[in-house]
């Protein structure tokens, strides 16, 4: 079977993305799914996206982790399988789509692609740190020297602790810069690592950093290891709405493979 993809990025968060719309894609196949994930003997990406077909909005986005495994909202994939829409002409500059957690709106912004992600109704507040769902699960926690901390083994002492199930939690680290800016590293469960980028995972932040009163602002610039994304939201009876995530998607190559 010959494989059409093409290959995308959002702030180092990369995606390998096949357009499904003739459901020709062999779905149940996670060892395929890993194999074109693999940096080394595949592609290479933190996660496989298929864009399909949806009876009432432009397509539909079915996401899988690094590791072959279904997987909840990815912000920086939904972002980037925005951008491939336009590319094949699906959408011009405004996406209405579905994802796993549902209903999502995107559009373009001088370059930048802004999608609009799920209604925050609840920050879980601990001693050591929040959590939030924000199309995905995360703990949000401060940490001293991030630039130095070992983000992979604390993150993965969290992710599989008593503190999650068995499906664990994406981890969250994180330094304030300033009033409205802060410095994210993230452990991502699937890929079992820390990535570039991860797109929930600044939205957690943002509104978790908000509700704690470290920040008053309601549009948040976040530093990641991959670039720079802005959180922007409403707050309305303490539920945060309107949260867009904003930031750069782009094609880095497209090819076929054999399989």
């Amino acid at each position: 079977m010959q494989i059409q993809f093409h290959k995308y990025q959002g702030t180092g968060n990369d995606f390998v993305m096949i357009d499904n719309r003739t459901n020709t894609f062999p779905k149940k196949n996670t060892q395929l799914i890993e194999f074109l994930c693999d940096r080394r003997f595949g592609i290479g990406g933190d996660g496989l996206i298929l864009l399909e077909n949806h009876d009432k909005y432009d397509f539909n986005m079915v996401y899988y982790n690094s590791d072959g495994s279904t997987s909840t909202m990815c912000g920086n994939g939904g972002r980037c399988l925005v951008a491939f829409a336009k590319q094949l002409g699906i959408i011009e500059y405004e996406a209405h789509f579905e994802a796993s957690d549902g209903y999502h709106f995107a559009k373009f912004e001088n370059n930048l692609i802004a999608l609009q992600m799920i209604d925050v109704t609840e920050v879980k507040h601990f001693t050591t740190h929040d959590y939030v769902y924000t199309g995905s699960p995360h703990h949000v926690q401060l940490v001293s020297d991030l630039k130095d901390f070992d983000v992979k083994n604390n993150g993965a002492k969290l992710r599989y602790s008593d503190l999650y199930d068995a499906s664990g939690c994406n981890i969250n680290f994180i330094a304030q810069e300033n009033t409205d800016t802060f410095s994210v590293r993230t452990y991502e469960r699937g890929v079992e690592d820390e990535t570039l980028s991860c797109g929930t995972g600044a939205t957690a932040v943002a509104i978790a950093m908000h509700a704690t009163n470290k920040t008053s602002a309601n549009r948040i610039n976040i530093n990641v290891l991959g670039g720079k994304l802005t959180i922007s939201f409403d707050v309305e009876k303490n539920m945060y709405k309107n949260v867009f995530l904003t930031g750069p998607a782009e094609m880095v190559f497209a090819g076929s493979l054999d399989v």
